[in-house]
């Protein structure tokens, strides 16, 4: 029977500074930013002890001190972390899986076997021997299921989660439990009257298209009953993008410093795309207004384009949106064309990584 394992690595990137630091195992320890919590920045991940304290991804490194004053803050060592996971995707690449990978610390393995509990422990043993890094494994009948399973099985578990026990498993959980479901979605759900799995696997299509549209409709109703994607697919993924955002540790105030912001990080996402050798068709600005309100603003190029100063001008005429307001971070983003053997249906998007 055909499987899809979804692999998990435990509180990866602190997992990776504790083995550099052994003596951190057991303390509380936060990665983020330069590691310094009085600067501007937020948690890129947090140990299971700083967990237990309410620290969690996302969150702005002070308040992170605020909660616990006593944690160990590190600096973000992408290139370590990105070292680490090349070792352990070569090693599920050694247990001949199909292996889709997702980030630095996951991956989908698509599989023919009798026995997928089996190939999840063979996994967990050949990555912590390989790595002395702990995984989760989610075992499911399509992506979403093994994705979703994977939180059933942390830390360092296993767990199957199949069209036969969903309901059983998922229907009374709220609908920001499932993949893809966040916490705007949810609001807007429940405004619908719908806070449930099986409220949301129950709830009327029509209803769903006409908030959603008729593409994110359909896909949230199919959520709700727990379908997804099967094929796993080992290809290097396409980006349909490249972004560069920075936090300011002093608020921008006059549009002088902010367009000569943008312009440095525009160039940057120019010279990403270049490396990509693809057309850019829209460029899109976020912003974070102080003290803490976040929006976002895109236009599509008049032509698909490579020119780098057709590209700073477009993200520089959204500058011209902006509010006058100081404003704490700014990002840029360069959407391509994608090529046309690219974006099968069932793939799933690489996450972001820190």
């Amino acid at each position: 029977m055909a499987w899809v394992l979804h692999v998990d690595l435990d509180q990866f990137v602190a997992a990776v500074e504790v083995l550099r630091r052994p003596e951190l195992a057991g303390r509380p320890v936060v990665v983020g930013g330069r590691g310094d919590p009085s600067e501007r920045g937020v948690v890129s991940t947090a140990s299971y002890e700083a967990r237990a304290f309410g620290v969690h991804s996302g969150m702005p490194l002070r308040v992170a001190a605020r909660k616990l004053p006593d944690a160990v803050f590190l600096p973000v060592d992408a290139q370590a972390y990105e070292a680490a996971s090349d070792r352990v995707m070569a090693t599920l690449r050694s247990l001949g899986a199909v292996v889709e990978v997702l980030g630095w610390d996951e991956a989908f393995l698509g599989t023919m076997t009798d026995d997928p509990e089996a190939l999840a422990r063979r996994a967990q043993e050949a990555v912590l021997g390989a790595t002395r890094l702990h995984c989760s494994v989610g075992i499911g009948d399509n992506k979403v299921r093994a994705k979703i399973a994977t939180e059933f099985g942390k830390p360092a578990g296993v767990f199957r989660l199949t069209a036969e026990n969903w309901a059983e498993v998922m229907g009374h959980r709220p609908t920001i439990d499932l993949w893809g479901v966040g916490t705007k979605v949810s609001r807007r759900l429940a405004a619908l009257g719908v806070t449930s799995v099986q409220g949301l696997a129950a709830a009327p299509t029509e209803a769903l298209v006409a908030e959603f549209g008729p593409k994110m409709g359909l896909w949230y109703h199919e959520l709700g009953q727990g379908l997804g994607p099967t094929t796993v697919d080992d290809r290097p993924w396409v980006p349909r993008g490249h972004s560069r955002e920075t936090t300011f540790q002093q608020n921008l105030t006059t549009r002088e410093q902010v367009r000569d912001a943008l312009r440095a990080m525009a160039h940057e996402v120019v010279a990403d795309t270049a490396r990509d050798g693809r057309d850019v068709v829209r460029v899109a600005l976020k912003v974070r207004y102080a003290p803490f309100v976040t929006t976002s603003t895109s236009r599509k190029l008049p032509q698909p384009t490579r020119d780098p100063a057709t590209i700073v001008q477009a993200v520089l005429t959204l500058a011209d949106r902006l509010e006058d307001r100081e404003i704490r971070l700014l990002g840029v983003r360069a959407e391509m064309a994608m090529p046309e053997d690219a974006d099968p249906t069932d793939r799933t998007p690489v996450r972001g990584r820190i």
